[in-house]
């Protein structure tokens, strides 16, 4: 059991080891190639697409079923309390600063960091990464950079998305069942969210963008054993993604919060 345990942690640790050796790479590279002109930023804007624009959808119905219920859970009570006047301003709240960032994570993590994992993992096994080094090319630079970037980059427009799709499907709930009128429910808004809560989600959906970016280029890396290599590595940065993404927006918060109380109030 004790041997167990000991090597879980080692592979705990390099694990961890490698995917800051990974981003500091992918970090590394970018400056280089911005500033020798070399950044392939045509590859990067069709990363962006597939990663972004194809997620379009599922961000949609994620982002207006989540600001529906919201409204559904809390309308009725904020009502009986005669506080209809605070259903808008705590919708908005809540999906700017939790639940926009958080939910369009981990839609984003099933979705694109999977594709990514099978996608370099399958590259990883054929000997498409190899062949890419045979040719001097770094598949740090050719494979990760666009991928990291795309994610990091295009999580921000999402979770943007996402918090104005569901003002909108709070609203429309608001007004067709609650009986708020549009106005009360959009001066709530503006009176209750301030530019940093806006600012806050968006920071962290910046964060677990590159989570996603760095893991899923990892998993696929280190990809072995063929096709169920494959399944494995794809399930793996899911998981381990969703995992990091739901600690590491702990301190995030804290850190965030505590920010906010000593420099903006």
């Amino acid at each position: 059991m004790l041997n167990y345990i000991e090597k879980k942690v080692k592979d705990s640790l390099d694990a961890i080891g490698n995917v800051s050796i990974l981003f500091l790479q992918t970090i590394y590279w970018t400056f280089h190639n911005l500033r020798t002109g070399r950044f392939a930023f045509g590859n990067l804007i069709e990363q962006m697409s597939r990663i972004g624009v194809d997620s379009l959808l599922m961000v949609a119905i994620t982002g207006v079923s989540t600001g529906a219920v919201l409204v559904v859970q809390i309308g009725y009570q904020f009502a009986q309390m005669g506080a209809q006047s605070y259903v808008g301003g705590v919708v908005a709240l809540s999906m700017a600063r939790e639940l926009a960032p958080i939910l369009t994570s981990i839609v984003v993590a099933g979705r694109v960091g999977s594709a990514i994992a099978a996608e370099l993992g399958t590259m990883k096994i054929t000997e498409q990464i190899d062949a890419l080094e045979t040719m001097a090319t770094n598949p740090v630079e050719y494979l990760v950079v666009p991928r990291f970037w795309g994610c990091t980059i295009m999580l921000f427009m999402l979770t943007i998305f996402t918090n104005v799709v569901g003002m909108i499907g709070g609203s429309i709930v608001a007004v067709n069942q609650i009986g708020l009128t549009l106005i009360s429910f959009k001066d709530s808004i503006l009176h209750m969210l301030q530019v940093q809560d806006l600012m806050g989600g968006l920071i962290k959906a910046t964060v677990f963008g590159s989570i996603i970016g760095v893991i899923g280029c990892y998993k696929g890396f280190t990809t072995e054993g063929g096709a169920e290599g494959v399944g494995q590595s794809t399930t793996s940065a899911v998981v381990v993604s969703i995992m990091l993404i739901l600690a590491v927006n702990y301190f995030l918060t804290v850190g965030i919060n505590n920010f906010c109380v000593a420099y903006l109030q």
